[in-house]
């Protein structure tokens, strides 16, 4: 264990302890610790990348200087310290758009909504930070309920009866994941004697407890990334949202249970090539039918939220393809490039149809005529992270889905190759339905353009998704530190 090795620790306690705090100071103490801790929080994820690209290998923790099995241990490889980055970039940008919505002036008296909001945020941030880096499987079960119970509070946020719907039917999705996850964990605790992800690696054989611990806790994190078929709640919860926590929701709640589903299957579980292909098969379902959904909606959130649908295919499309000898590494990188450039493409694409929303006083898709003179940079935003999710170079998008497309080429599987096609084309579609009804004169064209740092806010976190693109390939070996082959 390196002097380095606290980092992860540090990452994962400074929104935890924040998020302890913030309820004691109000909504308007709230609001100062979770944008005085933002710095604080980039500067760990960003030391502890440098750490884990110097050394060259993951970062470990046991925390009270116990080691597996006996302790716990907290750890930071190359995905962990992608989506700490990421993690760190979302919530910094959510934290400042939500100040207009959730902020407390001086003189003003403090809001129900803002003091639930601020711990909420630090709450997700931290039960993210947590799913990345723990290594053991029952304290990424905390880490799944700290995201869950802190994210469905988020959707009904204004108390509406729809949003209360939307968020029940969340919470039960939710809450039969994690049952299901927890029973695999205890078929495997019976099976193994550990849940430690280390001690575990290789232990496992095809026995049937643990196959049916598979398909139990495979199944719970499908529900809680809302990956087709268990993702009927997803539309409902992002329509219903206020646009920073769709941002939240799309970016990063809906990563966590996905980068634990990489875990389980790139180390843990025993190999099982139809079980891959299985989940393959749902992403490129998603993909498919998210997309044709999203061409169909009336309304501007939800077009994005089915868009978040099909854009979560992606994400399992690597997984048939980290077996074949030659292509694992490119589809691994095409894999967490695709989570990492999506968050920050989302992120910005939630918070520009939130500005638009609200300038126009709907989201009605048919009548964003003259949104691009009431609300200009929302709209650029909208269409640059349009860019990353169709793929379109030189965004990170591109170099995902060109990565995942080349992979599943060379490994002869090039239906996956087809489906990405599909997709890129499916997301042009309903990106270009909204762009064209937006560049169009309205009788808003003379609604003076509000000065507003929420709208820098929305433009950077698309910039950045098509930034990413451009980052030195030398820079994306970072991503395969700490990579174990299934």
């Amino acid at each position: 264990m390196s002097d380095w090795g606290m980092l992860p620790l540090l990452a994962v306690m400074l929104p935890v302890l924040g998020m302890v705090l913030a309820p004691a100071l109000g909504a308007r103490g709230a609001e100062r610790l979770t944008l005085a801790l933002l710095p604080a929080g980039f500067a760990l994820a960003l030391g502890t990348a440098a750490a884990v690209q110097a050394g060259g290998a993951p970062l470990v923790h046991h925390l009270g200087h116990w080691a597996p099995p006996l302790g716990l241990s907290l750890g930071a490889d190359g995905i962990g310290t992608a989506m700490l980055l990421t993690s760190a970039v979302v919530v910094a940008g959510v934290a400042v758009f939500a100040r207009a919505g959730f902020g407390t002036a001086p003189g003003m008296p403090e809001r129900r909504t803002a003091f639930v909001f601020w711990p909420l945020l630090l709450a997700i941030w931290g039960g993210l930070n947590l799913a990345v880096t723990a290594r053991d499987l029952f304290t990424l079960y905390v880490a799944l309920e700290l995201l869950t119970f802190a994210a469905v509070p988020i959707v009904c946020l204004d108390g509406r009866r729809e949003t209360l719907s939307a968020a029940l039917r969340y919470l039960l999705f939710a809450l039969l994941g994690s049952v299901l996850y927890l029973l695999g964990v205890a078929l495997i605790y019976g099976a193994a004697g550990t849940l430690d992800i280390g001690l575990l690696a290789g232990r496992l054989s095809a026995t049937p407890p643990v196959l049916v611990a598979a398909a139990l806790m495979t199944a719970g994190l499908m529900a809680k990334t809302a990956l087709l078929p268990l993702h009927l709640w997803l539309p409902p919860a992002h329509a219903g949202a206020p646009a920073a926590g769709s941002a939240l929701l799309s970016a990063l709640v809906v990563k966590g249970s996905f980068v634990i589903l990489v875990r389980l299957w790139a180390g843990v579980l025993p190999p099982s090539p139809a079980a891959m292909q299985a989940l393959a098969g749902c992403g490129a379902a998603a993909i498919l039918l998210g997309g044709v959904a999203a061409l169909g909606q009336a309304r501007l959130k939800l077009l994005v939220a089915y868009s978040t649908i099909a854009q979560i295919g992606y994400l399992v499309l690597m997984f048939p393809l980290l077996a074949v000898p030659g292509v694992a590494e490119k589809a691994w990188t095409g894999g967490v490039l695709q989570a990492v450039s999506h968050a920050l493409a989302k992120s910005g694409m939630f918070l520009a149809v939130g500005l638009m929303a609200e300038r126009l006083g709907h989201d009605r898709v048919a009548d964003l005529a003259g949104a691009s003179r009431i609300a200009p940079r929302a709209v650029l935003a909208f269409g640059l992270s349009a860019l990353t999710l169709m793929g379109v170079p030189p965004s990170g998008g591109f170099a995902a889905k060109w990565l995942l497309l080349s992979a599943s080429i060379e490994a002869g599987q090039w239906w996956w190759a087809l489906v990405v096609l599909a997709g890129g084309l499916l997301t042009g579609g309903y990106a270009y339905r909204v762009l064209s009804t937006a560049l169009r004169a309205g009788p808003v064209s003379a609604v003076p353009v509000p000065h507003d740092s929420r709208d820098t806010v929305a433009l950077g976190l698309a910039l950045l998704s098509v930034l990413l693109g451009m980052l030195p390939l030398a820079s994306l070996g970072l991503l395969q530190i700490g990579r174990v082959a299934p």
